[in-house]
């Protein structure tokens, strides 16, 4: 896949994604999601057992901004001493900063409060969109793309992308089991970190490996 390829494709995922985000938020608005959050909440905690809770309490904290604190400077120190990719740190930091500021945004502005059927857990603040979703989607994705064309065979590829969406899935789902998110929390906290993630992928493509390549060869 060529470049433009790569552009092209990155804007048409961002803006997919962003319209599923707006739909999502339109339809939650209308209430019309009640039905669908209620049935996939009360499924999902019906599976409830002192095992599976403290498994889902794992996910819950390794999708915490104490652990997200721990791992993006870890992240950064390997990208600039192990791999000596200034652009790459810049364009990771942006990223992964820039998610959690549209979080708060997008907190404030939709103002939805949490459930209340099943609490295991407590959590303060908005429910929309889930800021632990967004969190996971947008480091694992965004390590992923970085680690992407590092990984040489098909396998280590392949486990790469499979580990990412084990955790991406995983935290979503512990927070919709722990009573703290309703699952359309949780999908519009992937819808709009996927735009977000795409769009910035496809600005790092165009302005990025493009001003690179300009200085290499003027």
């Amino acid at each position: 896949m060529n470049i433009k390829q790569q552009l092209a494709s990155a804007f048409i995922i961002s803006v997919i994604c962003a319209v599923c985000f707006g739909l999502i938020a339109l339809l939650i608005h209308d209430r019309r999601l009640d039905a669908f959050d209620q049935t996939i909440l009360q499924w999902i905690q019906g599976l409830e057992s002192p095992a599976l809770t403290n498994v889902m309490k794992g996910f819950t904290l390794i999708g915490s901004g104490m652990v997200v604190a721990i791992l993006v400077p870890s992240v950064a120190v390997f990208l600039y001493f192990v791999l000596g990719h200034r652009r790459e740190l810049v364009f990771f930091i942006g990223v992964i900063i820039g998610s959690s500021l549209l979080n708060e945004v997008l907190k404030i502005i939709f103002h939805r409060a949490r459930p209340t059927i099943h609490r295991i857990i407590e959590a303060t603040g908005y429910s929309f969109p889930s800021g632990h979703s967004m969190a996971a989607f947008t480091l694992y994705g965004v390590v992923t793309f970085l680690l992407w064309r590092h990984v040489s065979s098909v396998f280590k590829r392949s486990m790469l992308i499979l580990f990412s969406m084990l955790m991406i899935l995983m935290i979503g789902i512990s927070r919709i089991y722990l009573g703290v998110h309703y699952p359309s929390d949780v999908l519009g906290g992937y819808m709009v970190s996927g735009s977000w993630l795409a769009a910035s992928i496809w600005f790092f493509h165009k302005y990025g490996y493009a001003g690179a390549a300009k200085k290499v060869h003027p």
